[in-house]
């Protein structure tokens, strides 16, 4: 009755001559309003919408070798300069949006790669090599350091400066890097990312006449070749590695210092805190013994010092991987 007389009469006087609360009749009106259902007038169709084969040709076109790899803008613009208009740019976004491809049109069958899995139980088992750019004296202008370690010792076998990343200088470095450590046929991995000069067929071919294995990361994987990545932030985090080199000479001379300490000063935690030449020519033993003795010296003067007793040296770790294989599991675990 309020709600059918309330616009004539007014709320405040239908609530007070039927005794109801104006609140109460507020609060029921409110709620009977939310819960109504709205009328839904049917939406006509855009005259500016395209048929549906007009969609079909344009989607098509977008697909076809010519198109495959354009942006829409660049699609739209050429047809035009052909006096060709079938829909806007922004049109063609939509479509390609439907189908899930504004990012990549392109149908292929994605290449899978193997997931390297190396061990190194000692020195020159597996080495990893890459190439960083280093900053040259001009905008744009880089210097190339070719390094190459070997994951077990950390020590950097091999190293050199130069212009440009050529697979000939590659070559080169390796070739003379195994000859200096004694390569033998058979005896090494050589782990790499994908790089030109890494798949090169020449660096291949030498690589084979080597007897030496060749491994690659996967691609956009950067811990398929951490040792060479990490080796690489020492080198360009260490104190006064400048924020340029004016010439390869200078370039050189800084190398040749920073390899000298990483070698035998630096001590890396990877290994024990030993050095990495002490670990590749199979010093570590002793060094570890003679701190061991330390270590008991030190107990022996002041064992309450020591709450949990004799301290003791870690030795050496055994294995070094590139992507340990994973565990299998128990036959016990698998649920059927």
């Amino acid at each position: 009755m309020i709600a059918e007389h309330r616009h004539a009469l007014g709320t405040s006087a239908l609530c007070e001559s039927l005794g109801e609360p104006r609140s109460s009749w507020y609060r029921t009106d409110r709620l009977k309003r939310s819960t109504q259902v709205p009328k839904q007038t049917p939406r006509t169709a855009s005259p500016r919408k395209l048929l549906a084969d007009e969609e079909q040709r344009t989607l098509e076109l977008l697909h076809s070798e010519r198109f495959v790899d354009a942006a829409p803008g660049e699609v739209h613009a050429t047809l035009l300069d052909e006096g060709v208009y079938l829909c806007s740019e922004r049109t063609m976004y939509r479509i390609l949006e439907r189908v899930g491809e504004t990012v990549e049109r392109r149908q292929h069958t994605p290449r899978l790669y193997a997931c390297p899995e190396l061990i190194a139980t000692k020195p020159n088992q597996v080495w990893s090599w890459d190439i960083t750019k280093i900053k040259g004296p001009q905008t744009w202008t880089y210097f190339y350091l070719y390094k190459i370690l070997d994951i077990f010792s950390r020590y950097t076998v091999g190293w050199m400066i130069a212009h440009r990343e050529l697979a000939y200088l590659a070559e080169d470095l390796i070739a003379e890097t195994c000859l200096k450590q004694g390569i033998e046929p058979d005896q090494l991995t050589l782990h790499a990312d994908r790089g030109s000069s890494m798949t090169s067929k020449t660096v291949g071919q030498l690589l084979t006449d080597l007897g030496v294995t060749k491994s690659h990361s996967r691609p956009y994987v950067s811990n398929d070749n951490p040792y060479s990545e990490s080796a690489f932030k020492t080198l360009k985090y260490r104190p006064g590695f400048p924020e340029r080199f004016f010439s390869i000479e200078e370039v050189r001379q800084f190398c040749k210092a920073f390899f000298a300490w990483y070698n035998s000063e630096h001590r890396h935690s990877g290994i024990r805190m030993l050095t990495p030449e002490s670990v590749h020519y199979g010093r570590e033993k002793q060094v570890l013994l003679a701190r061991q003795s330390v270590l008991d010296m030190a107990y022996a003067r002041h064992p309450e010092r020591f709450v949990r007793g004799l301290p003791t040296v870690e030795p050496l770790p055994k294995a070094v991987y590139i992507n340990p294989p994973k565990p299998a599991l128990s036959e016990s675990l698998i649920v059927t």
